[in-house]
């Protein structure tokens, strides 16, 4: 029996994707965006559906959220001021957005007593390098002068409600922690590193590393990601609890650079820029961030598909095509 799914945040990349996924197997769905990071294009695949309905409106409105909790089964909230570019420039607004909009829709659900799957960050984490980080490792953070970690700090208060609504009242939450969802329709804007360093080595352009490079990430395909998302919906078992989703293939920043260097064959050159040219003074960054997703899979089996090798050679095509149109626009 299909399911009407809310998914606030729905234009954008993780959003659009997992859009199109409920629409193929026969759910229908409301996307609510402000379209203040996410793009109208990246659900041109959607908008043809009719199962599918796209609200322009921030989670911040109440009238907005609870009109639209009340029509929808399923709630996914993945509306959030994200990118460490963003949330350094603007630490109020993402403050707000990250704690006062899931606190809006966190409450519609429990009115109308309506699951909801919160999405959360590795960002949780903070400075602790340790790994694989399992879902009960401590947070270690820095000075809350730091903006670095107001968004942490904000992730981790939406989870907490998501917990406590869960245990005094009821509410059947699932809190996801993803760690660096790469694919198809993410923008290079705030901070993104592959979309960025693709489309530099793609441009021809000297591809930018920050800090000196050694810091470690493990990047997991977005389609990987909305599957786990799925399953983890489709387990009552998961209800009331938080779960790693993320891939476990490590690879150094500079390294990935390198990676991205051969296979487009590209002459760009790497240009180490330290942290405070790129973010200003007092810049924290993580030398490791590795998820433990030994929970997940255990529960639901998920484990990501595809390697760092097949996302990379995704985007390095879709950045070539993009460049192709940007040059079929550019006046003779």
């Amino acid at each position: 029996m299909s399911r009407t799914y809310l998914v606030t945040g729905g234009s954008g990349f993780i959003g659009s994707h997992l859009t199109e996924a409920l629409l193929a197997r026969g759910d229908k769905v409301i996307a609510l965006d402000n379209l203040s990071t996410g793009r109208l294009q990246n659900l041109d695949r959607a908008g043809s559906h009719e199962g599918f309905r796209f609200v322009q409106g921030s989670v911040l409105d109440e009238l907005i959220v609870d009109e639209l909790v009340h029509e929808c089964d399923v709630v996914v909230h993945l509306a959030a001021a994200v990118g460490v570019q963003l949330l350094l420039d603007q630490p109020l607004r993402s403050l707000t957005t990250n704690i006062r909009g899931s606190e809006v829709v966190i409450e519609a659900a429990h009115r109308y007593r309506r699951q909801i799957l919160i999405a959360s960050t590795s960002e949780i984490y903070g400075k602790n390098t340790g790994g694989p980080l399992s879902e009960d490792a401590d947070r270690l953070l820095g000075s809350p002068t730091v903006a670095r970690w107001a968004y942490s700090t904000a992730k981790a208060v939406d989870e907490i409600l998501a917990y406590t609504y869960h245990r005094e009242r009821g509410l059947p939450s699932v809190v996801v922690r993803l760690f660096n969802t790469v694919g198809p329709r993410q923008s290079p804007a705030y901070g993104m590193v592959i979309p960025r360093l693709v489309r530099q080595a793609v441009a021809g352009e000297p591809m930018t590393v920050f800090g000196d490079g050694r810091q470690t990430r493990c990047f997991c395909h977005v389609g990987d990601v909305v599957v786990g998302l799925l399953a983890l919906l489709e387990e009552p078992l998961a209800i009331g609890d938080v779960f790693n989703v993320g891939s476990q293939e490590e690879i150094s920043i500079f390294d990935l650079a390198g990676r991205i260097k051969e296979l487009t064959g590209s002459d760009s050159p790497v240009d180490l820029v330290p942290y405070e040219q790129a973010y200003g003074l007092g810049f924290a960054d993580m030398l490791r961030r590795i998820p433990d997703t030994a929970k997940v899979h255990s529960l639901t089996g998920w484990a990501p598909r595809r390697t760092l090798e097949d996302i990379l050679t995704e985007m390095i095509a879709e950045a070539r095509t993009e460049l192709a149109v940007l040059g079929d626009d550019l006046p003779a």
